[in-house]
């Protein structure tokens, strides 16, 4: 047999010492193993003289060129450090997107902040002064609208082709800049809506909110023939035998109003009083569709039950009854499958018996657009939780809509 040449045993000394290597750790953990519950003395002395050992082989096996063919990296520890990147890359993104929302969200309560507060320091003192752009401004369905005078007597008009004039309310937002003073409303929907109509006046309005995005704008409105009697009952619950108020009975009108318990008797009193209507006119800021009005209703009308039931410490109450299931499936059949543009107007009508008469009215497009009948729901029980979602309690549907409507009822006029 041929004796290996130097060049051979050169080429074969890097994988000897590595092999060797491998061979020398291996034999290194057996002994380990097998004496470290057989005789833990000799354990340690044998840990040393190994460790001793393996140092000096590791040194030598460093020392020499590397094997290009074994792999020195753990796959484990591959895999973990790429996940710990990872993990890394997504805090650092998910921290700056909550930063982002955070201050996203502090500039819109902000802005709807300051608004509010100029809304309601407008209906306070009466008068109305909005930041919108001017174009917002120019036609009111289909209107030319025109600013009359300044100050306190400024008045706010939408002048039609005839020249008849319809009077308008800045809301403080420029998605829907104006609602009108007074409309006209079917007398009853027997009639139809091209029946005799009768006057409305508005008492208050405000902006519903959802996570600081604006959704619509709502406003109550009463039949100008009633102003008298809902004034007249308001008045004597701060005085029975008064016929008008002083300042200081106004302010304590406005605060159990504005009561989350005494403003739920005062208006359940109010509604159970047959003979007065009220209506509340809904334009939405936005594109929706009734689906989403009708959710807002409902959620409405179980935080209300959910009250009722508090209030008798979970015993049955009057919305527990098998008819008034049934009249809330009237309510949600109503409101199925249509859209609900911006710019257009739903109509609430509670009539003199409780009664929920729902019209509709699309966008203006270059022309008027008829308002149609869209349904009733006869149980009075369901007008009168949805009039209490706006009014009384501690969580309203809107809070400003409240603070217009409370304000509008301390003024004596009972018009804004």
């Amino acid at each position: 047999m041929t004796a290996p040449t130097r060049q051979t045993m050169r080429l074969l000394s890097p994988r000897l010492q590595t092999v060797r290597s491998s061979v020398s750790t291996s034999s290194c953990q057996w002994r380990l193993l097998s004496t470290r519950y057989s005789d833990p003395a000799r354990h340690a002395s044998a840990a040393r003289s190994w460790a001793s050992s393996l140092g000096v082989e590791a040194k030598e096996s460093t020392s020499g060129p590397q094997n290009p063919y074994v792999n020195t990296i753990n796959p484990w520890e591959e895999e973990r450090a790429y996940y710990a990147r990872r993990t890394r890359f997504a805090l650092i993104g998910l921290t700056g997107c909550i930063v982002g929302i955070a201050v996203v969200c502090w500039r819109i309560n902000v802005e709807a902040e300051k608004n509010q507060q100029r809304l309601r320091e407008q209906q306070k003192h009466g008068s109305y002064q909005m930041e919108a752009p001017e174009d917002g401004n120019l036609k009111f369905q289909g209107k030319e609208v025109h600013v009359v005078g300044a100050g306190d007597g400024k008045r706010i008009v939408a002048q039609g082709p005839n020249g008849d004039e319809l009077e308008l309310v800045e809301t403080g937002t420029s998605y829907v800049p104006h609602f009108p003073r007074t409309i006209e409303l079917p007398c009853s929907p027997d009639q139809g809506v091209n029946g005799p109509q009768e006057g409305y006046t508005l008492i208050g309005l405000g902006i519903r909110t959802v996570f600081y995005f604006q959704v619509y704008v709502v406003g109550m409105y009463i039949r100008t023939e009633d102003i008298s009697a809902l004034q007249s009952k308001l008045i004597r619950i701060v005085n029975e035998n008064a016929s008008t108020l002083i300042p200081a009975e106004k302010e304590q009108l406005e605060k159990r109003l504005l009561d989350p318990v005494e403003s739920r008797q005062i208006w359940m009193e109010l509604l159970k009083t047959p003979g007065i209507k009220t209506a509340f006119r809904i334009t939405p800021t936005r594109s929706t569709d009734f689906s989403h009005l009708r959710d807002g209703f409902v959620t409405s009308i179980n935080a209300r039950k959910a009250e009722a039931r508090s209030e008798v410490q979970g015993q049955e109450t009057e919305y527990d009854s098998e008819d008034f299931g049934q009249a809330i499936q009237k309510l949600k059949s109503i409101f199925t499958g249509r859209k609900a543009p911006k710019g257009s107007v739903l109509i609430l009508n509670r009539d003199d018996n409780g009664a929920l008469n729902v019209m509709y009215q699309p966008k203006w497009d270059k022309q008027e657009r008829p308002v149609e009948y869209m349904g009733t729901v006869p149980d009075q029980r369901v007008s009168r939780l949805i009039w209490l979602g706006y009014l009384a309690g501690s969580k309203v549907s809107s809070p400003s809509a409240r603070d217009g409507i409370v304000s509008g009822c301390s003024i004596e006029t009972m018009v804004m």
